[in-house]
């Protein structure tokens, strides 16, 4: 008997639909897993039957399989956008940052001093707390930089103080030999300026010597 085809249209009725729907689940299921095998293809299937039971099918593990394909599907949407899009896009970029360069210049002036008139009291506020925080970081910057120098200077003190007790030492050392040169310097002229004494040599007793000198 010759199986009459079949009309791709919505079941009627509900008995044959359900008929339908579980033989026709198992083969899709089937051949999900006949791909997988012979094909060594990663296939991730998911069915929810009319009442919204669900079945499922994964090769490996559905949950990486569905990241894989977030991520795939981003790719393919970045790379197909059209041209158009993106001019959009940098356009609308380009008119927030010229929004925010302006923000900031108003915020400048007003920093200044100027343009002060359209400001409320809240905004005055707000920018005598700015100036006020400012300066206490400027403050507190000076006073850092001023205990860093006073710190180099006693560091260039300590070191002045020692090169000068070295040299002070060395001067020391200077004095006295050149005093001690002066000395020997004097007792040599001194030895130079006395003459040569004269002795009497006698040869002989002591006693001839005292009549000797008697005569």
């Amino acid at each position: 008997m010759v199986r009459g085809k079949t009309q791709m249209k919505r079941i009627e009725n509900a008995t044959s639909r359900q008929v339908t729907f579980s033989k026709r689940r198992n083969g899709l299921l089937k051949k999900a897993f006949e791909l997988s095998v012979l094909c060594d293809a990663e296939v991730a299937l998911i069915v929810f039957s009319p009442r919204g039971k669900l079945y499922e099918f994964s090769s490996t593990c559905m949950q990486k399989t569905l990241e894989r394909y977030h991520g795939h599907s981003k790719d393919v949407d970045v790379n197909n956008r059209p041209a158009e899009t993106s001019v959009q896009q940098w356009r609308h970029e380009a008119a927030n940052m010229a929004k925010k360069v302006e923000q900031l210049e108003i915020t400048k002036r007003r920093l200044m001093g100027e343009g002060l008139g359209s400001c409320s009291m809240e905004e005055l506020q707000e920018i005598e707390g700015q100036l006020e925080r400012s300066l206490n970081n400027i403050r507190e910057r000076k006073v850092h930089l001023f205990l860093e120098q006073i710190e180099k200077l006693k560091e260039k003190q300590r070191a002045l103080s020692e090169e000068n007790a070295l040299l002070r030492e060395k001067c020391e050392v200077q004095h006295q030999l050149h005093q001690a040169a002066q000395k020997e310097a004097q007792i040599n002229l001194e030895d130079d300026q006395h003459p040569d004494v004269e002795t009497e040599l006698f040869i002989g007793r002591p006693e001839g010597r005292r009549v000797s000198s008697y005569l």
